[in-house]
């Protein structure tokens, strides 16, 4: 995926996806926002509020008990070891392309 979008696309379509997701008047992904999510955007109406806490909590580096949009792009790279490795490629790319091959 990453490879089709390029960089700045696949951080469009991660800022696409946060705010799918995030609750509109507080600016991020709250418990309740993603409980909502989770059946209507995901399909993951199974899921328990120990699964969706768990999930805040997993990407929640400011402790503050909701996802603000860098921190929801940092769970999703983390969660997604191919993002990982098409992100390295695309970093790649873009310093050999600004600074030429070493």
């Amino acid at each position: 995926m990453a490879g089709k979008l390029g960089g700045e696309g696949l951080i469009g379509e991660l800022c696409n996806g946060f705010e799918l997701l995030m609750d509109r008047e507080k600016g991020v992904i709250t418990f309740e926002s993603l409980r909502r999510s989770a059946a209507a955007v995901l399909g993951l109406g199974d899921l328990t509020d120990e699964d969706v806490r768990s999930m805040i909590k997993e990407g929640d580096f400011d402790c503050d008990g909701a996802l603000n949009q860098m921190e929801f792009c940092v769970l999703m790279f983390r969660l997604s070891p191919d993002l990982m490795d098409a992100s390295r490629c695309l970093v790649t790319e873009a310093i050999e392309e600004e600074y030429g091959r070493y």
